[in-house]
């Protein structure tokens, strides 16, 4: 930590497609752990912590305070979000532009989310890395990247409630869901690469101490 104080923002993400994953690992529990452990972490050292919370559109935001209370309020008010059960596509400029016209002192900020979104948001988030130190935490499910082959089912999107049928035995469908989910990794580093920000992955089926750990090491050796 350094020695001077520290305001930190998260953004978060809460549309439709983070409540993906098993009943008890889902994106949007990875999320409410990542922030309950931060804030906490910045807050012992008297740091101020402030949250704006995104579903269709900013639902909420809690302006940045210091204190244990002040994790307990932002922790009560993302478990009383409610879910969205379907939405438009989510726009992640909109949080983004939240942060960038919201957050006057400079800050770090971690932008929770998994990116899933329509186009555009990378314009935005290299705007709001150059006023504030920025990290991208990225929620991911290993069955976002490859299908298991259980036979047939029906598929939603959860963003907006469409519904596909597809049969997992097939091994060329099966290729093509894992072709179609590397390309887009790769649209999403270049993304982040041209915006300037560090990623933090974070899987639902990954312990979460450990990730940090590796990230800040990382961190560590770039700025070596």
């Amino acid at each position: 930590m350094e020695d001077r104080e520290v305001i930190a923002w998260f953004l978060l993400d809460l549309s439709p497609s983070v409540d993906f994953g098993a009943l008890q690992n889902q994106k949007r529990n990875v999320l409410i752990d990542f922030v309950a452990t931060l804030a906490r972490l910045l807050t012992r050292h008297g740091n101020r912590v402030g949250a704006m919370m995104f579903g269709s559109a900013i639902q909420r935001t809690v302006p940045a305070r210091s204190g244990r209370l002040q994790v307990l309020r932002i922790i009560n008010d993302l478990l009383n979000q409610p879910r969205l059960k379907t939405s438009s596509m989510t726009d992640l400029s909109t949080l983004l532009k939240g942060g960038l016209h919201s957050i006057k002192k400079r800050s770090l900020v971690f932008v929770v989310s998994d990116f899933i979104s329509t186009p555009g948001w990378e314009r935005t988030l290299s705007l709001l890395n150059q006023r504030h130190e920025v990290i991208a935490i990225r929620l991911w499910d290993p069955r976002e990247m490859d299908l298991p082959d259980i036979g047939p089912i029906v598929m939603e999107d959860a963003e907006t409630g469409e519904q596909l049928y597809v049969d997992t035995h097939d091994k060329k469908f099966r290729q093509r869901f894992r072709d179609a989910a590397q390309q887009r990794e790769l649209a999403l580093s270049d993304s982040f690469k041209r915006a300037g920000v560090d990623v933090l992955p974070l899987s639902t089926e990954e312990d979460l101490m450990h990730a940090i750990a590796r990230f800040v090491m990382m961190r560590r050796q770039h700025k070596r």
